[in-house]
């Protein structure tokens, strides 16, 4: 089974290197960029040093590819077989530690989306499933890169 992350409009270029170090760490094989999420190079194709501070060479190990029109290319990847799953606290979320992944699948891919709005409706209506992880304090969520690393290991165990 093919392992992926597809992180659309995340913000932060220190998120979306700490998400590269850790999809290095749990053997992710490909990340799908997406919206404004900042690419591992600039616009002339240099590798971005803010990046690589964070994600210390992962951005290298880890395939990526940027989506230019990411629901229809989403769509695609489900008629080809892979199954979604959208990390948000939603109405039809599951508890993470509840959760059960499907067997059989070709491609897992993991959502993540913006930072402080969370995923999009049209990103969450690709999603075959959607997964929370429960919050006991006072704080309502938790960083993306935090969140993402949290998810990913509970999710591929």
């Amino acid at each position: 089974m093919k392992k992926s992350v597809w992180l659309h409009n995340i913000r932060s270029v220190y998120n979306v290197g700490s998400i590269f170090r850790t999809a290095d760490a749990v053997g992710i094989d490909h990340i799908y960029l997406s919206g404004y999420t900042p690419l591992p190079v600039d616009r002339f194709g240099r590798e971005r040093q803010d990046m690589t501070k964070v994600a210390i060479g992962a951005e290298k190990t880890v395939s990526w590819s940027s989506l230019k029109d990411p629901f229809y290319e989403m769509k695609q990847f489900k008629e080809y077989g892979s199954y979604i799953i959208g990390i948000e606290q939603d109405k039809n979320s599951i508890n993470i530690f509840d959760y059960k992944k499907p067997n059989n699948i070709s491609e897992i891919i993991i959502a993540m989306g913006e930072e402080v709005s969370g995923m999009e409706k049209l990103q969450l209506s690709l999603c075959d499933d959607i997964i929370e992880i429960p919050m006991r304090g006072k704080k309502e969520s938790l960083n993306v890169s935090v969140a993402f690393g949290i998810a990913v290991y509970e999710i591929l165990k």
